[in-house]
């Protein structure tokens, strides 16, 4: 399988700059399933600049996101 990565770095919202992993989502994913986390592209705008990957964050985030939807 060829890799995207002109096409993914586009889209790629995470905001740490030295991350190797751009656009590279594969090895994304499983450095943050390793790690406990979630990759930033779950994340709103604003909770992924805290980079906080955590699963909890993403659930407070998420209903955050419900809760002004309302």
């Amino acid at each position: 399988m060829e890799c995207k990565k002109n096409e993914n770095i586009k889209l790629c919202a995470c905001t740490y700059e030295p991350c190797s992993r751009k656009g590279v989502c594969c090895e994304c994913i499983i450095y943050h399933k390793n790690l406990g986390e979630l990759p930033g592209c779950f994340f709103s705008k604003e909770a992924e600049r805290s980079c906080d990957r955590t699963i909890e964050n993403f659930i407070a985030d998420a209903e955050n996101r419900w809760t002004a939807d309302e």
